[in-house]
C-alpha cells in the first residue's frame, strides 16, 4: 500500500466521520424539535382538561348548593308548621320535676 492509498483511506474515514457527526447533529435537532412539539401539545391538552374538570366541579358545586338550600328550606317549613303547645309542655315539665321530690 502506497502513500496515496493511505491518504485516500484517511480522506474517506474523515468524510465518514463528518457524515456520521452530521447525522448525529441532525438527529439531535429532530429529537429536540419533537420534544418541544410534544411538550406544547401536552400542555395544551392538559390545560383544556383542567378547564373542563373545573367547569364540571363548579357545575356540581352549584347543583349541590341548590339542593342543600332547597332541603334546608323544606326543613325550616316543616319545623315552622309544627304546632307547639307550650302550656302542655310546661305542665309536663312541672309534673316531671314535682314527681322527683
Amino acid at each position: 500500500m502506497d502513500n496515496d492509498d493511505l491518504e485516500y483511506l484517511l480522506k474517506i474515514e474523515a468524510e465518514a466521520v463528518d457524515l456520521t457527526n452530521g447525522a448525529h447533529e441532525e438527529a439531535e435537532k429532530r429529537i429536540i424539535e419533537a420534544e418541544k412539539k410534544n411538550r406544547i401539545q401536552y400542555e395544551e391538552t392538559y390545560h383544556k382538561e383542567v378547564e373542563k374538570l373545573e367547569a364540571e366541579l363548579n357545575r356540581l358545586k352549584k347543583n349541590f348548593k341548590k339542593q342543600y338550600q332547597k332541603k334546608l328550606e323544606n326543613y325550616r317549613e316543616k319545623i315552622s308548621a309544627v304546632n307547639v303547645d307550650t302550656e302542655k309542655f310546661s305542665a309536663l315539665l312541672n309534673d316531671l320535676i314535682a314527681g322527683d321530690e
